[in-house]
């Protein structure tokens, strides 16, 4: 038997307790053994919920007792999530964790922990919620050289940008319905602003980089600007507005930004939409692999945390090695970042054939004057070619 303990009983924590309940035979058969929760960390009582006795206040109790194996994190935050997950992996017990927060932090220094302890540390569920990512990018896309990581990686945002394009609303009405509906926090912040998608984002590059990329380093916008003339900007090429996490590797630099991109139909992400998330991954050998699913929400995170939970249930006491060393990966500066362009502008065709040469114009009238899609540039030249121009709005294209 493979005891565990789960730090946390909210959204996330409640599912994966219900995970291995209604999936035990199943889990067992692939284990070798049975999984038993005998602990379940939180500062509330559950009267008359299923795991009501077993629910513990204090950690200590988790940490003094040798014959937990496995502890699941599920708490979110950085304190006391990381010191509770430090302690474990020094006790040789591994962890497995949805908190993208604490992994985006801390991630490769509690690797090194768990390397040095005979545990292991795992966090399928940090990025993607359902979707299985991390074990591909460090296990089964290996032969590869993956040259850019592109995903649509927070639910939220995407429900709200979906609803903008599809029914015409504005950014806060759409806003208020996400939080009604639950897609949203009262406090909407870390998804609006991008934040969690840079977290996420900066996750993925550092395993494909094997070193820290810093998420504090990675250029970040959010979709709080995104207006209804945005979209009809997007809509005049057949396009979309999503918000994108990139990142992408050229000669040994790291290129890597979140901001809101106009995704056209020929690019695999064009059709995710809602709360769905989509990541595709681009090897030079593999070329692009597209993951698509849940992002988010109890029963598909919770999923991807019993997975980690079983992989560590079958390879107790021996680390489970996964390459990201704390030596820190410079990112490049975003001028140095390249997409195309959709740029409206006052002025005529003739006038933006003279700042920018060779384009595709969209559009040109006396009214609004001209709009067009440029040829694959660096912020830095772009900035350079509009000057002379009066913009109206633009847009990075991917």
């Amino acid at each position: 038997m493979v005891n565990v303990a789960i730090l946390g009983y909210g959204t996330v924590g409640s599912g994966v307790a219900k995970v291995l309940t209604d999936n035990a035979e199943e889990i067992a058969g692939r284990v070798g053994e049975e999984l038993n929760i005998k602990y379940v960390l939180d500062l509330r009582d559950f009267p008359g919920d299923p795991f009501e006795k077993v629910v513990v206040h204090d950690y200590e109790l988790i940490a003094a007792d040798p014959e937990v194996s496995v502890v699941v994190e599920v708490m979110g935050g950085l304190h006391p999530a990381y010191e509770f997950t430090k302690r474990a992996l020094e006790s040789g017990k591994s962890v497995c964790t949805s908190n993208k927060e604490l992994v985006a932090e801390k991630g490769a220094e509690l690797l090194k922990i768990a390397r040095e302890h005979n545990a292991s540390y795992l966090f399928e569920a940090s990025v993607g919620g359902g979707i299985p990512i991390i074990r591909p990018l460090v296990q089964a896309l290996t032969a590869d050289k993956i040259e850019e990581v592109c995903g649509i990686l927070n639910g939220t945002t995407n429900y709200i940008l979906t609803a903008m394009s599809e029914g015409g609303a504005d950014f806060d009405s759409v806003l208020a319905k996400a939080q009604e509906l639950g897609y949203a926090e009262r406090n909407p912040e870390a998804d609006i602003e991008g934040h969690d998608a840079c977290r996420k984002i900066a996750i993925l590059a550092s395993l494909v980089s094997g070193k820290q990329v810093d998420y504090k380093d990675i250029l970040t916008e959010g979709i709080t600007k995104i207006t209804d003339e945005d979209m009809k900007l997007a809509e005049a090429i057949g396009g979309s507005i999503k918000l994108l996490g990139v990142s992408r590797w050229k000669d040994g630099k790291v290129f890597a930004r979140v901001s809101p991109f106009v995704v056209e139909k020929n690019h695999s992400l064009y059709a995710v939409n809602d709360v769905f998330n989509g990541i595709m991954v681009h090897g030079n050998m593999v070329g692009d692999v597209m993951f698509y699913g849940s992002g988010a929400g109890s029963l598909p995170t919770a999923s991807a945390v019993v997975s980690d939970v079983v992989e560590i249930a079958k390879n107790i006491g021996s680390n489970i090695p996964i390459t990201w060393s704390e030596d820190k990966q410079p990112v490049e500066d975003p001028k140095a970042f390249t997409c195309r362009f959709l740029v409206q502008v006052k002025e005529g065709k003739q006038a933006v054939a003279d700042a920018f040469g060779q384009t595709d114009t969209v559009s040109e009238s006396a009214e609004d004057g001209t709009v067009f899609l440029t040829e694959n540039m660096t912020e830095a030249e772009y900035d350079q070619k509009v000057g002379a121009l009066t913009v109206v709005h633009m847009l990075r294209t991917i």
